[in-house]
């Protein structure tokens, strides 16, 4: 690990400072939408806006780089997301902020795609899952962090925005000065819908479902929490937890699915994240239980991501995976499209905690669809699961690739391992 760290400080310095930017203004947005005034629909809006951009960024922005180079495309896309973050508070108005969202979306994903590039040239066959160990932890710590710094100034001033803009544009400064240009990142084809579903009805299921799960978390926690009037510091705490809990629970659950039938461990899992959601929904007067929940829901829900990807693989050929990994993407982006939307709909026809009905029911629905699948085709045996792969959510589809890149070349290992020539 240490060896991996001296290759690659700079570019996972760089990726901690944009994960702060990143976490910091999807938060920031919910406490200043309600400050503003805005709908709960808009600011549903305004959420979903983000994960149009950024779906649209995983399909486009490996043809900027074929034209142009990681280089220009980095440093461009990078300039877009600091101006548009000064945006919101010049201009206050819905429409003006969901383009901007887009915008970001967009030029997050293009960003993320480009540095992942860099990560994965920079590394070894031997370490390259120790560099996503590494990416992945460093991703949820800027994330963390981003939330303990909106206690630093007041929402309805500038100085978060302006703060924002200033880490983002810092980043980019260990990444330029110290990597390489990379041969340019071509994208694999997706397999076609279809022939996913027929190969994986539940990680197909599972993944749209769960897009809904988490842009809940990263797009409307912080509207809720300031719908139902919670201090800003309680915010902040009650994002957090999301991201604590899935940092957490990540490893134990991913030991746990190399070991049983995955259909099973799934259900567990999303029953896990769907039962706090009720919970609070039961006693969500009390901020402790509030926190606690969040707590859970990221730490079983965030992990459904890797969860789903190994289900999946389990049913696949070494050759397909790659382009299995993209459909999953692609269904995934609809599904955290759509998340917000329904998500503000339901705010405003029941209340605020119709954030937590939704959770309820898109966990709820993948438990019950999981224990029906397991009725309608035997599991894989222990010993021919594919390996299981810490991804994030947050990752562009160059980490889910090179995820995919390394499950097989560990599986290739552990076959040549046990069958000496």
């Amino acid at each position: 690990m240490f060896s991996v760290i001296s290759n690659t400080w700079a570019l996972l310095i760089g990726m901690m400072l944009l994960m702060v930017g990143n976490g910091l203004q999807s938060t920031l947005l919910g406490v200043r939408g309600e400050i503003e005034g805005f709908s709960t629909f808009e600011m549903s809006a305004i959420m979903s806006a983000y994960f149009l951009g950024f779906m649209f960024a995983s399909r486009m922005v490996p043809k900027m780089i074929q034209r142009v180079g990681h280089v220009r495309v980095f440093a461009a896309l990078g300039s877009f997301v600091s101006a548009a973050l000064i945006i919101f508070p010049v201009v206050s108005d819905p429409i003006i902020w969901a383009l901007a969202r887009v915008v970001i979306g967009f030029s997050f994903c293009g960003v993320y795609i480009t540095a992942e590039s860099w990560l994965n040239n920079s590394v070894t066959n031997e370490t390259r899952g120790q560099a996503l160990s590494a990416y992945m932890i460093v991703q949820m710590v800027g994330i963390v962090a981003a939330q303990w710094m909106l206690n630093l100034a007041d929402p309805s001033g500038y100085s978060l925005f302006i703060l924002m803009s200033i880490l983002v544009s810092l980043s980019f400064a260990p990444i330029l000065l110290s990597v390489n240009p990379t041969p340019a990142y071509e994208q694999t084809k997706p397999m076609s819908l279809k022939q996913l579903i027929e190969t994986s009805p539940l990680a197909c299921m599972g993944m749209f479902l769960l897009g809904g799960v988490f842009s809940a978390q990263f797009g409307m926690s912080a509207v809720f929490a300031s719908k139902i009037g919670l201090k800003v510091s309680e915010i902040s705490i009650f994002v957090a937890a999301f991201y604590v809990g899935a940092m957490l629970l990540q490893y134990p659950i991913g030991w746990v699915s190399d070991r049983i039938d995955r259909r099973l461990l799934i259900m567990i899992v999303s029953l896990g994240g769907a039962i706090p959601a009720a919970t609070a929904v039961v006693m969500g007067g009390n901020f402790v239980v509030l926190a606690v929940s969040a707590f859970f829901i990221g730490g079983f829900s965030n992990p459904l991501y890797s969860l789903l990807i190994a289900h999946a693989n389990d049913y696949l050929e070494y050759e397909d995976m790659a382009a299995a990994s993209g459909g999953l993407l692609f269904i995934n982006g609809i599904g955290a499209i759509s998340g917000p939307l329904v998500i503000g709909w339901v705010m405003d026809t029941f209340g605020p905690f119709g954030f937590f009905y939704i959770i309820v029911g898109l966990l709820g629905g993948l438990a019950l669809y999981a224990s029906y699948r397991m009725t309608q085709r035997s599991g894989t045996s222990v010993e021919d699961l594919a390996s299981y792969t810490t991804v994030l959510p947050t990752g562009s589809p160059v980490a889910l690739e090179v995820a995919m890149e390394y499950d097989i070349e560990t599986a290739i290992e552990e076959e040549n391992d046990g069958n000496p020539s």
